[in-house]
């Protein structure tokens, strides 16, 4: 296990500089996915309870019951309903732009944070390719200075400055993965949301069908 540890830390420890950038951009790119991760959880975005109250609904019928479960499950598609209902003395049109503003004030905060896994994906390897060309430039600066051309050395010293694009490409396939995932599951989300706001106006306005 020491010795896993040690190896480990020599692998980092070589690529210097542009390896240090890395290994902070691989722990907020993960933090990020963390943090994601939990918030998009479907049962957070649109509880299910939100969605049974909506179904209840029949027009004509009080809102107290909609009004209520909104107010136990706080979420996005909860303050979507909340304007919806907040705003039926407007005529309807001017209702659904009220309700479509809210709708993308929440999808831009569950958007929060996908930015920086963009940037990560293609700022890793090119961070990577900076430090394996900067080591690569060490290495045949050494053998210009009178080095001794030992093979082993040189194929040693190619190795370590290979490091640095190794782990650019592996921080940057994860925050790839993550962000086009995240950006499906938020659309498949805001869809459904729609969707049900949707049936939720339709029963408000019922003269409008």
């Amino acid at each position: 296990m020491g010795e896993a540890i040690s190896g480990a830390a020599q692998f980092f420890l070589h690529g210097g500089f542009f390896m240090l950038l890395l290994l902070v951009l691989s722990i907020v790119a993960g933090t990020v996915i963390l943090l994601r991760a939990s918030a998009l959880r479907e049962h957070l975005v649109a509880p299910p309870e939100l969605e049974t109250a909506i179904e209840r609904v029949q027009p004509g019928d009080s809102l107290e019951g909609l009004k209520r479960a909104v107010r136990l499950h706080p979420s996005p598609l909860g303050r979507i309903i909340t304007v919806c209902l907040d705003h039926l003395n407007w005529p309807r049109q001017e209702n659904i732009e009220a309700v479509q503003v809210r709708a993308r004030h929440e999808v831009v905060g569950m958007e929060n944070g996908l930015s920086v896994l963009e940037v990560t994906t293609g700022v890793a390897p090119l961070l990577g390719l900076l430090g394996t060309l900067s080591g690569l430039v060490s290495v045949f600066a050494n053998l210009g200075e009178g080095g001794t051309g030992d093979p082993v050395a040189v194929a040693r010293g190619i190795s370590e400055a290979l490091n640095t694009t190794i782990v650019g490409l592996a921080v940057a396939a994860p925050s790839l993965i993550a962000h086009n995932y995240f950006q499906r599951k938020i659309e498949t989300m805001a869809v459904s949301m729609e969707g049900l706001v949707a049936d939720l106006l339709a029963k408000c306005y019922p003269e409008h069908r």
